[in-house]
């Protein structure tokens, strides 16, 4: 959305986003539909007329947040009655009557097929609430151009919902069941984006190699976006190891703009547990595609998602999986405790791990994946690569930073006085790695 300065008239709203990329991508969509009504942006909850948080159910400590953060806003609303507060997205989707018990000041409350109403519902919104969390299997917003922020990478949103309903996960839930959008949808959007300079996308789903819209499946979708002129590097995020197929891998392996980084979400490393998961793999099923994986595609970074104390996970399960992050050698995880979610298949089961004993095993698998990331990146020290470059470094002094094919962040230093190197965002550049920590490379211009 614009800056209200030269709009003061206009309504002004100020979104706050919480979770995933794909709710950083949902936001953009809200701040589309807004606009498109005449809305525009507010740097501030206090200089906003209506103030959304768009929200995540993943987890407990998710809901959480953002129940403290709605407590906060309540007192914005008393000292401005005319404030309408919406919330958005997973958490709205999850347990909205829990939620308006909690917070019964909101004025919307709106699940993630809902956006394209929003400004309906803003104007009918009362002395009593206006809500819509219906699941809508024709939703995917193709015909709204997202409002994407700057920078040299953009997530674009490829498929929507998830039909896989793990035991541990609400995503069906609140997001409701897959469905891919069109090719064309995207090649146009994608095209745009290129248009604005932007060198690099993310294809976004919840199974996103699950894709499938006609003919067209995940594979030959990837090999359409290459075709456009512009797009430098395309990547991709979350697959599910089950739809990972051959030519999935074929196209990683071959097409130049596609990135040598796979994300492979583990779980666990214990098939008693990835069964009552209901994952639809066991471990050597992993190991396997692991297997293909590193055949095919010589240097590509894996990295994975880990949940410590399920239901009935005992110490032999999670020694188990810190055997399989052993074998694979990860480059990076994202690993938490369990949490119990309503609605979910596991819900019935309870907890049966403690807060104390999940914290340990949380504790003990993050120290070993640095570890791992160390010995990962420190392997790369000598090799040369070709760097997007996406700005500054945070760490100033005159760094610049970008992404290495594989994902890795790396860091190098340009010589701007004497103007032998002019390098700025969004351009590719060979580096040298000098030294390397768990999360990122120091390199020098090679």
């Amino acid at each position: 959305m614009r800056d209200n300065a030269a709009n003061p008239a206009r309504p002004r709203v100020y979104l706050e986003t919480y979770g995933c990329q794909m709710n950083v991508a949902d936001s953009q969509t809200v701040s589309a539909v807004l606009r498109r009504a005449g809305y525009v942006s507010a740097d501030r909850a206090e200089d906003a007329d209506v103030v959304l948080l768009n929200t995540c159910a993943i987890r407990d400590h998710a809901e959480e947040k953002v129940l403290h953060r709605l407590r906060e806003l309540a007192r914005l609303k008393h000292a401005r009655p005319q404030v309408k507060l919406g919330l958005l997205g997973c958490m709205a989707q999850h347990n909205r009557v829990a939620i308006m018990e909690k917070a019964a000041f909101l004025d919307v409350v709106a699940g993630p097929d809902s956006y394209r109403r929003l400004p309906e519902m803003l104007g009918r919104a009362g002395d009593d609430a206006s809500i819509d969390v219906r699941l809508d299997r024709a939703e995917t917003y193709a015909d709204i151009t997202p409002d994407y922020g700057g920078g040299v990478r953009a997530y674009v949103t490829a498929m929507r919902g998830c039909d896989k309903f793990c035991a541990f996960c609400v995503v069906p839930f609140v997001r409701g069941r897959e469905r891919s959008i069109p090719p064309s949808d995207l090649m146009r959007e994608i095209g745009e984006l290129a248009a604005r300079g932007v060198k690099e996308v993310v294809l976004l789903g919840q199974t996103v190699n699950a894709y499938r819209f006609g003919d067209t499946d995940f594979s030959a979708l990837l090999k359409m976006i290459a075709s456009i002129g512009g797009i430098e590097r395309i990547r991709f995020t979350s697959p599910h190891p089950g739809d990972v197929s051959d030519s999935l891998i074929e196209a990683i392996a071959t097409e130049p703009k596609v990135q040598p980084h796979l994300h492979l979400p583990l779980q666990s490393g214990s098939d008693r547990v990835l069964a009552a998961m209901e994952r639809g793999y066991t471990v050597a099923d992993y190991l396997a595609l692991v297997a293909r994986v590193r055949a095919a595609i010589p240097g590509v970074a894996l990295s994975t998602d880990i949940i410590v104390g399920f239901h009935g996970e005992e110490d032999s399960d999670f020694e188990a999986t810190s055997a399989v992050m052993r074998a694979v050698g990860y480059d990076s995880a994202f690993m938490f405790k369990y949490s119990v979610r309503e609605h979910t298949r596991a819900f019935r089961l309870g907890d049966s791990v403690s807060e104390e004993e999940k914290g340990r095993r949380l504790t003990a698998l993050i120290a070993l994946q640095e570890e791992m990331s160390i010995a990962r990146n420190r392997a790369m020290i000598g090799g040369e690569f070709p760097v997007l470059v996406e700005g500054p470094a945070r760490r100033g002094g005159g760094m610049m930073a970008g992404k290495t094919p594989q994902f890795k962040t790396a860091i190098f230093a340009v010589d701007t006085v004497a103007g032998l190197k002019r390098v700025a965002a969004g351009d590719t550049v060979n580096v040298r790695v000098d030294s390397a920590s768990s999360h990122s490379l120091m390199c020098s211009l090679a």
